[in-house]
Order: C-alpha cells, then structure tokens, then sequence
C-alpha cells in the first residue's frame, strides 16, 4: 500500500493539471486523463526514469450505459415477479449510467513498469458517445496493436493515427459492434449451410432471447434433494 500511495504522489505531482482522478484502492492505482491528453500522459509514463512504464500489458473499452443493471437478480428476483425478465428495469439511455457527466464509453489501460515492479491503470473517456474516437498509442507501445483492433471491434471506438485499424474478431459482413449494450444478446442473424444453394447463408435469427428466462437460484428443501420433477423422499 505505500508503494501505491507513492506512486500516487508523485503522478499528482507530475501531471497535476492533466489528471482528473487519481485513486488508490487495494493496492491498485487508478488515474483519470482527458481523452485529448492520453498520448502525452503516456509518453512520460514510459519515458519518465519516474515511472519508467514499459510494457502496455492491455488495454479494453467499457460501456457504461447499463452500468449497475441487471434483468435478473439470482437471489431476489422471485421477490419481484416474473415481469422483471419480461420488462427491463432500464432501457438504454446512450449515457454513462455511472457518471451522467462523462461520457458513455471509456478506454482503459494497463500498465506494467518492470524497473519500478509497479502497476498502474489509466481510463480516457471519448468525448463522443455516437462516434467514440481517441489517439493511438500505438506510437509508444506498439504491441497494443490487436488490443486497439479488438476495442475497436467490439465498441466501435475509433483510434486515431492506427496503422491498420479493421475487425479482428467479428465476421466480414458484421454490421454493429457486439459489446455495445445497444446490440441483441442473440444477435440479428444467423448463419447455416443451404444443402439446395450448396453454400453458406444468413438469415434472421431463430434463437429465443434468454432473457425471458429466468435464472434463479432456490434456497428452497424441496431443491436441494432428489431430481427435477421428483419429490424429495424422508430419511
């Protein structure tokens, strides 16, 4: 904890008008940069003999416009009716649900200093939460290559000044990004081999949304024996 305390000191030093947070939980330090700062805050956290950070060990987009919400609560939802699976408790605002103040999605960064054995995550918020987009840095870590293709493909989180931004997990033809929470659990269409075409097709997708399921788990005697649909027998 004081080497994290430390740390924390002397990033509030350095860039005491770039942060916007600076936490300390667990160990683990947290800081906050604008969007249009996050190519300079990094560059001196790699070359600064201060902080000396080497290696980007990851970097992920987040989406908190469902921050907080869930369809099913597994402890408690029998309590509030079966409607709860039915009729979502929030719709999707395209806000941050966690902070109405700042914007939707947020880029996070993971940070390893192999002189200094310390850890560090920096979270960048783009300003646009219809077209996301934030400078690269590919330029000081240049192993963050697929990191940004990935946030990319699956928020649509645009990176400028990346060589080779394209889809590294979707399918050619996706349209949409998978980990927005605008987008369907079960997707929009499915793909199968039409014997009569003898080739791949799409079609609408078939698959019930689960959602409508509920899953919850029953302290009850009358689960904890015997098989479903069967009464629990007496010892």
């Amino acid at each position: 904890m004081a080497d994290s305390q430390t740390l924390a000191a002397k990033l509030k030093e350095r860039f005491s008008d770039t942060l916007t947070s600076c936490v300390v939980d667990k160990a683990e330090v947290t800081i906050e940069v604008l969007a249009t700062d996050i190519t300079d805050v990094c560059m001196v956290l790699r070359n600064d003999p201060e902080f000396r950070f080497e290696v980007l060990m990851d970097l992920c987009g987040v989406d908190y416009s469902a921050y907080g919400f869930t369809e099913w609560e597994t402890d408690i939802a029998t309590d509030t009716g079966f409607t709860r699976g039915v009729i979502k408790e929030s719709e999707n605002t395209f806000q941050n649900n966690k902070n109405p103040d700042k914007p939707r999605f947020a880029v996070v960064y993971h940070l390893l200093s192999i002189t200094n054995n310390q850890r560090l995550r920096v979270r960048a918020y783009p300003q646009s939460s219809d077209f996301p987009i934030i400078d690269s840095v590919h330029s000081i870590w240049n192993g963050v290559d697929w990191f940004e293709r990935e946030a990319f493909d699956l928020y649509g989180i645009v990176f400028e000044g990346h060589p080779d931004l394209r889809r590294i997990l979707s399918d050619y033809g996706f349209i949409g990004h998978p980990f927005r929470k605008d987008y369907p659990l079960t997707g929009h269409v499915e793909m199968r081999y039409d014997a009569e075409k003898r080739r791949v097709i799409y079609q609408p997708v078939s698959i019930e949304p689960r959602v409508l399921v509920p899953r919850v788990i029953r302290k009850d005697h009358r689960y904890e024996s015997g098989q479903a649909g069967e009464e629990p027998t007496d010892a």
